[in-house]
This record gives C-alpha cells, structure tokens and sequence, in this order.
C-alpha cells in the first residue's frame, strides 16, 4: 500500500449499527426484529443480531423477548452519539501499524506520521461527535420512506 491511499474505513460492524440505530430510530413505535431490518438492508442476519448483542450491551437498544418482542432504542436518538457508537464498534482505529505502542516499525521512535494520523483521527471523530441519531433521521423523508416499516393494522 503506497502511503497515498491511507483512507479510514469503518468496518462492517459499524455499518450495521449504524443502519440499525437509524432504522429503529424511525420506527420508534414499534418493536422492530432482527429478521425485519435484515430482510429490508438485504444484510447477514446473524451478523445484525451480533451488532444488537453489542449494541444492547451499549445500552443504546433493548430487547424484547417473547412472541410479540423486537428491538427498540434504549434513549431517545437525540441522545445517541454517532462518534460513541464509532467507538462501541470499531476496535482499532488506528491507521497505520506504527500508531500502535508495539510497533516493530525500524523509524517508529523518530516518525512524525503516527501522531499526524493520529491528529487525523480525532478531528475524524470530532466530526463523527457532532452529530446523533436524531440528527441523522430527522427531516429525512426519503430516508423515511425507505425503511419505514408499514404499521400493522390492529
């Protein structure tokens, strides 16, 4: 990898939990299932339940057990943080292998890179702390109309 093509990209993980924060943030009404939102991104189902895990243990989502149960956010999406949920998910933010403290890198000790990648992501999740859920969702029609689950009638 040439050092020009560095870019920072979030894994999978992230993805998941962000689009599943999203869509539960949408659906606020109702219980959402795991077999819902994977069926409506086209995603890995047992992958999206290993997101909610990790999610639930966040206490960002909850889960409902039982025949009628679901997913539904544990706080209001205005108080979901889309830099915390980055850094519930994401377990190695570091972009190069010389930013670690173990870093068998000959020019480690004398580098400059490691602290301007690392200056690189905090301003990336300075940027990411600025925005919730909420902000996400909200005034989002077409974003709304795509994953709005239709309500049952009772």
């Amino acid at each position: 990898m040439h050092l020009l093509e560095i870019t920072m990209r979030l894994s999978l993980q992230s993805d998941y939990a962000l689009r599943l924060l999203m869509h539960l943030a949408i659906n606020n009404t109702q219980l959402v299932t795991i077999n819902e939102i994977a069926e409506r991104y086209a995603i890995s189902r047992n992958h999206l339940m290993k997101v909610a895990n990790l999610l639930g243990r966040a206490d960002l989502i909850e889960t409902v057990r039982g025949r009628s149960g679901g997913l539904r956010l544990a706080r209001d999406a205005s108080k979901i943080n889309v830099g915390d949920v980055i850094r519930e998910t994401e377990t190695d933010m570091m972009a190069m292998e010389c930013m670690s403290s173990d870093s068998a890198c000959l020019i480690s000790p004398a580098c400059r890179l490691s602290s301007v990648l690392d200056r690189a992501t905090q301003a990336f999740m300075a940027v990411l702390d600025e925005f919730t859920i909420f902000d996400l969702v909200t005034d989002n029609a077409v974003l709304q109309s795509l994953i709005q689950i239709e309500l049952l009638d009772a």
